[in-house]
């Protein structure tokens, strides 16, 4: 048995997205990652008011967590905490400079947390040499990327399964989203 849970941020482009289309590789992730491994999302605790905003394109002074400062302080804090960060820049259509900003947060920490990179080999706008070199894990796919933050994270053979068996179990509402919606 683990003594500890670990902290992965689920990081990338949202600007440019809705809601739904932010947050769908993040439910992915958390739904496939062992139980031992707890993914945070910059979108939680959000998902009523970006609805309502549809396509999301900057920050929205209406409500605390969607705020610059909001949005700033608490991804700033999550980046630095976390034990990794896992970057999902896969089809990225223009640059995120949020993302980019994550990159030397999760950097910066001390100690630094596990940076993964998923991204394409050839032609993403984001294959920068210093995202290149701050990551110290690059994979094409998100399930290659899920497999690394288990190795990195875990003993072999000792994560828990996440045994789902409904949509809704699949895919937790984490954090305190009814305080918004």
């Amino acid at each position: 048995m683990m003594g500890r849970d670990f902290l992965v941020y689920l990081a990338g482009p949202i600007s440019g997205l809705t809601y739904a289309e932010g947050q769908d590789w993040r439910e992915y992730a958390a739904a496939n990652l062992p139980k031992e491994i707890r993914a945070i999302s910059p979108l939680r605790c959000k998902k009523a008011e970006l609805n309502r905003v549809g396509i999301i394109r900057d920050a929205y002074e209406n409500h605390p967590l969607t705020s610059t400062s909001g949005i700033t302080s608490r991804d700033k804090f999550d980046c630095m905490r976390a034990d990794a960060v896992l970057f999902y820049m896969v089809g990225a259509k223009t640059v995120s400079v949020g993302t980019c900003m994550e990159f030397g947060w999760a950097s910066a920490a001390r100690p630094n947390p596990i940076i993964i990179t998923v991204i394409e080999e050839k032609g993403n706008l984001h294959d920068h040499p210093m995202v290149r070199g701050v990551t110290g894990f690059r994979v094409t796919t998100l399930d290659e990327g899920l497999k690394v933050l288990e190795a990195v994270l875990l003993p072999e053979g000792h994560g828990t399964p996440r045994p789902y068996s409904s949509a809704q179990e699949k895919f937790p509402d984490p954090g305190l989203s009814y305080l918004w919606e």
